[in-house]
């Protein structure tokens, strides 16, 4: 169990006096990229269900307000994300605060094509992150396919290698890596944090179609936590990690299991075939600003499939933390704003489930996280 640092509970307490402290409370937002007739533009939420242009909002703040400092806002995520603690994320919550119903620039979210909320340069996965999942990984290696086969039989796997007696081999226990992952003294964890690439190429929007590619018919499903970094990381620690972070959304890792035909490389799983299929990667709706949650490793996110509860957990189920992750990530590559780590997925995914059920085209999808909101998803056949 992963314990939330100091620094979120100061946040948490800071935000509260903050609020108490003064007569205008502090007004949580959201924030996203939107598409309405052609254009795409930034706006900031409140209560899930309304959305403020930012650059108008902003005009007519400095209309009101004539003596306020004269700020350009940004058109687009990543600068936004850079400029936050520059005056923009003031201004947001000025903007927040003062928001009046009915103005020209505010639009139901209802109304809005919601795109993913950044563009990052790199997206991030934790794999087998939760104990569970990473057990149920291993159980069902030793049952096949499940009881749905789709016809086609996974790969064998390597044979494991024995000791003398011709008893399996304990398997070795973890060590630090250099320059990449230093072990504390104490650390019983069977393994070091592990994480993979999907490529921002593939993202979709939150409520967009996740298309099953033609020929595959095992594709899961996995309902993720997601950091937005928040300025450029390198070499971070795990105690300064949280600085790094400016927020958090939502990363459905769609996967595709059904192997690749052969033994190359070992007979592992291939990263490239099963994660980076076009829009197997739905980001968003928003982007929740970390002032906004202040105990993000302390936070319940489910997945529903045509409304049946298929995973329900909590972020606190981590093997390794979200900070863990972003410092593991950063010894290995720089990290910019904008730039994704997704946390992994909880059990109850098909790869560790006995009774395995694939999507399938028609589905609907609901991946919710609470305090940062809700994917709801198509599943449709390439054409």
């Amino acid at each position: 169990m992963t314990k939330t640092p100091a620094f979120a509970l100061a946040l948490g307490l800071a935000l509260a006096a903050a609020t108490a402290g003064h007569a205008q409370k502090i007004t949580p937002f959201k924030l996203g990229t939107f598409e309405r007739g052609g254009r795409t533009f930034l706006g900031l939420v409140l209560d899930d269900t309304r959305v403020l242009e930012i650059g108008p909002a902003n005009a007519a703040f400095q209309k009101s307000h004539p003596k306020a400092a004269k700020l350009g806002m940004p058109t687009e995520m990543t600068t936004l994300i850079e400029r936050y603690d520059n005056g923009v994320g003031d201004r947001l919550r000025a903007i927040a605060n003062g928001a009046g119903k009915g103005a020209s620039y505010e639009h139901p979210v209802a109304s809005l094509h919601v795109l993913p909320p950044v563009k990052p340069m790199v997206i991030l996965n934790a794999g087998a992150n939760y104990p569970e999942h990473a057990a149920g990984i291993v159980a069902q290696g030793g049952r096949g396919a499940g009881s749905e086969n789709p016809g086609q039989a996974r790969p064998a796997a390597p044979p494991a290698s024995a000791a003398p007696g011709g008893r399996p081999a304990a398997p070795a226990a973890a060590q630090s890596a250099p320059g990449i992952w230093e072990r504390a003294p104490g650390d019983t964890r069977p393994d070091n944090p592990y994480l993979f690439l999907k490529s921002p190429s593939i993202m979709a929007g939150a409520n967009d179609n996740v298309v099953i590619p033609k020929g595959r018919t095992w594709i899961d499903w996995e309902c993720e936590f997601a950091v937005v970094i928040g300025k450029k990381a390198r070499s971070v620690s795990v105690k300064d990690a949280p600085d790094y972070i400016f927020g958090y959304t939502i990363e459905f890792d769609a996967s595709d299991r059904e192997g690749r035909g052969d033994r190359k490389m070992g007979g592992g799983p291939d990263w490239f075939v099963q994660k980076n299929h076009d829009t197997f990667a739905p980001v968003g709706p928003f982007i929740v600003p970390k002032e906004f949650l202040p105990d993000p490793m302390h936070t319940h996110h489910y997945f529903k499939l045509n409304g049946e509860t298929k995973q329900d957990a909590n972020t606190s189920g981590m093997e390794y933390s979200i900070w863990d992750n972003l410092a593991f990530g950063s010894g290995v590559m720089t990290l910019h704003p904008g730039d994704l780590i997704s946390n992994g997925t909880p059990p109850g995914t098909n790869i560790d489930r006995p009774d395995a059920r694939w999507i399938r085209a028609g589905d609907k999808g609901e991946c919710t996280i609470e305090g940062v909101g809700s994917q709801r998803l198509s599943f449709v056949a390439e054409q």
